[in-house]
């Protein structure tokens, strides 16, 4: 039922009952003009149907005292800021979201849309509409989640197929969005254009330009929220005129209502210091607001490299080093007010060799801060500190190697910045680190992210060349495209060696990096007669590939755990050729990979090891099992802890009670189903797996040990293009186990 009054009067919904909130009824009140509320109940009604259901300071005063550069009439204001998330928020639809979190975010949606229409509501007004409605968005859950993958040693592009520019920034999650902010160089142009050469002195700045994603892994490009005509306000001058601006983030101010960005800002006039950017959206121009040179208690002028974190209570905080020698890592409290200060630094860890690239993020509790070596944008293990109380500006640990960084000196990067992603499944953290690593011609531009989980009482770098990843769930897993060789192109080290990260030297003969590897590249691996190197990895049971490129003669074994050996034995060239070794299988566990010299020098570059056919990287879609187009025959239930999305389906002890789900299929072919369940009972509860009317599978749903134990079997069938049923009979009285939600893979073409 919708009924509507003319002009400004009351417009009262009434979303009726769809499969994905069980019979359940929502209301909510929109008080808007037509132009307002349109676009919003348009979107509600559309997927109902679908459903199947019709104060100005100058920069050279005190820092305590500066306030924000006031704004002309012609700049954009709060309300409009306001006003465009508001249009971004309406073309959220009802059905897609668990009825829980949709009412409060309806709610939020209507008062910001009032405020909007108000004239005459005040600044606070607007920030608390603003602020409000962020944490609604914040807290939606989708019914439906997906794993898209992440490809690292690779130019990445956004939704339009454009390269993205985006260096030395951060991820940052407003509302249920994240925004991406970074800077676009023009050494970054040259090196797309031509990846064999170094752009060490092109460092100029262009923009700062922003993207949007709700995955992670596309992003869309809105905007340059900053450039080389940006003005700097009373300073003068135009962001064009520094000599360097690099290492920025964003923080949002409850107070203000507005997202402020601190960057690294050098320039002839001024020297160092942390220029302060603020806009009123999260993708509209940013303007001057204020200018520190020095923060307190950092015994230099400006930063050695900062970035922006924002704790669990909001508040956000500048993680810097100090910028002549960065031997002192600090922690800084921006202000509360307005964040356009950086109040007096606490320092977490003191290193005498200095230390670059400094960010932090928050797991289970603790806080962490990580940096790299300081040689300039060259790759790194990286160096950790670990809190040792509850307390961001607290005591931390000495410095420490994260494990899992040493083999390629952290997939060959930089530390950039973390994303820390609170999903419904896991908490994971993204470390983001930048390729720029000029000395090796790999990469300026480059943006390789991996997953950093916790191990036991530390943490671990996994190192990845493709990686799937589920934002809404926390929940990773390595793509099939994944290179299992760590360091593959040699290009780890900085300057030519005898032992080459990640490689361990085998014979009494010489190894080394040369220079002039394959294709181009910087470096290649050589070792000669009666010498050689090998790297042991943990592979998944399947059949491989072997690649790489080769000049001279030589050897290159493949030993699985089995202690089954494949050689390709590789004649002599005077050029890079392409080798190749198929069909290798691998049982689970430890695999070997020996390169050895043979008459002469064996030269070879560009290294893989993967995994042959897997399901193609976009096609794994979850379905939630108290999702739309799933049945349950029992109940959805919330009452044991660990399930995805709003809670699980407990069935019915029959055994016709049945949990069903409608899986769309692009092509026909072979599909790889995986249904996470709990079994807290001592025996197991099987099931017949029915797919469009057939039995296909008996599947054994063992006890789990707990009804919060989770657990994943997984089978392989065939599915039919376009809708398919699948659906889990249980074969004994006792029913089915509690179904959490089904994931859904396509096999590769």
């Amino acid at each position: 039922m919708f009924m509507s009054g003319g002009g400004d009067s009351a417009v009262s919904a009434v979303l009726l009952p769809v499969n994905s909130v069980r019979g359940k009824t929502m209301t909510f009140t929109v008080r808007r003009s037509p132009r307002r509320w349109g676009p919003l109940v348009a979107a509600t009604l559309f997927a109902l149907a679908s459903a199947g259901h019709a104060s100005p300071g100058s920069a050279a005063v005190d820092e305590t005292q500066a306030q924000p550069e006031l704004q002309t009439a012609a700049d954009v204001t709060n309300a409009d800021g306001l006003e465009t998330l508001v249009s971004d928020y309406e073309t959220r639809i009802p059905t897609e979201y668990t009825i829980d979190s949709w009412e409060p975010f309806a709610e939020a949606l209507t008062a910001a849309a009032d405020v909007v229409e108000d004239d005459s509501a005040s600044e606070s007004e607007v920030a608390d509409a603003k602020t409000e409605l962020q944490t609604a968005a914040e807290e939606l859950e989708v019914l439906q989640s997906t794993f898209a993958t992440i490809t690292n040693n690779t130019f990445w592009k956004d939704t339009a197929g454009n390269p993205i520019y985006s260096q030395g920034g951060g991820v940052f999650k407003f509302g249920d969005t994240y925004y991406w902010y970074g800077v676009h160089y023009r050494g970054a142009e040259s090196y797309l254009a031509n990846p064999t050469k170094k752009y060490d002195d092109q460092v100029s700045f262009v923009s700062i330009p922003v993207y949007s994603s709700q995955d992670l892994v596309n992003w869309k490009f809105e905007n340059d929220i900053a450039t080389t005509s940006t003005s700097l306000g009373r300073l003068g001058g135009t962001m064009g005129d520094a000599g360097w601006i690099g290492r920025l983030g964003v923080a949002y101010n409850e107070n203000t209502g507005k997202y402020v960005l601190p960057v690294q800002m050098w320039h002839p006039a001024h020297e160092g210091g942390v220029l302060f950017l603020q806009g009123n959206s999260p993708t509209g121009a940013f303007t001057f607001g204020n200018f520190q040179p020095q923060i307190v208690n950092s015994p230099t002028q400006a930063t050695g490299d900062q970035t922006v974190f924002t704790d669990e209570d909001g508040q956000d905080y500048l993680i810097f080093s100090n910028s002549e020698g960065r031997a002192r890592a600090f922690v800084s409290k921006l202000r509360s007010s307005d964040s356009l200060y950086a109040e007096p630094a606490v320092e977490i860890g003191r290193d005498s060799s200095g230390r670059e690239g400094n960010a932090m993020f928050k797991l289970d509790g603790k806080y962490y801060m990580c940096a790299s070596d300081l040689h300039g944008w060259n790759t790194s293990v990286n160096y950790c500190l670990d809190s040792t109380q509850d307390r961001i500006q607290g005591d931390y640990t000495d410095y420490y190697t994260m494990p899992g960084t040493q083999m390629d000196y952290s997939h060959v990067t930089q530390t950039g910045f973390f994303i820390t992603v609170e999903g419904t499944v896991q908490d994971t953290v993204i470390y983001a680190g930048d390729r720029w690593a000029d000395f090796a011609w790999n990469g300026i531009g480059y943006n390789q992210w991996v997953p950093i989980t916790k191990e036991g009482t530390g943490i671990r770098f996994h190192s990845m060349s493709q990686w799937q990843f589920n934002a809404t769930t926390g929940e990773f897993r390595v793509a099939p495209g994944n290179n299992y060789i760590l360091n593959p192109d040699i290009q780890a080290d900085r300057i030519i060696v005898s032992n080459v990260v990640g490689w361990t030297r085998t014979g009494s003969g010489g190894v080394t990096n040369v220079n002039g590897g394959a294709n181009g590249s910087r470096f290649a691996l050589q070792v000669s007669n009666g010498s050689g190197v090998r790297q042991q990895m943990q592979v998944p049971a399947g059949t491989y590939t072997l690649g790489l490129h080769t000049k001279g003669s030589g050897r290159v074994t493949v030993t699985g755990a089995d202690g089954t050996v494949h050689t390709l034995n590789v004649s002599s060239s005077s050029g890079w050729t392409k080798r190749e070794l198929t069909g290798i299988v691998l049982p689970a566990g430890t695999a070997t990979v020996t390169v050895t010299g043979g008459s002469g020098n064996l030269i070879a570059d560009q290294f893989s090891l993967v995994r042959q056919g897997g399901t193609d990287p976009g096609s794994a879609t979850r379905h939630e099992a108290e999702g739309s187009g799933a049945t349950c025959t029992g109940t959805i239930d919330a009452n044991h802890t660990g399930y995805s999305g709003s809670g699980f389906c407990n069935g019915a002890n029959a055994d016709n009670a049945y949990a069903e789900f409608t899986v769309q299929a692009s092509a026909a072919g072979t599909a790889s189903l995986s249904l996470r369940y709990a079994n807290g009972g001592t025996t197991g509860r099987p099931g017949d797996l029915i797919v469009n009317g057939s039995i296909v599978a008996t599947t054994a749903f063992a006890s789990t040990g707990s009804w919060t134990g989770w657990t994943t079997q997984s089978v392989t069938v065939q599915l039919r293009a376009g809708a398919n049923t699948v659906r889990w009979d249980p074969t004994t009285a006792d029913g089915l186990p509690n179904v959490d939600y089904l994931d859904v893979a396509q096999a590769a073409d």
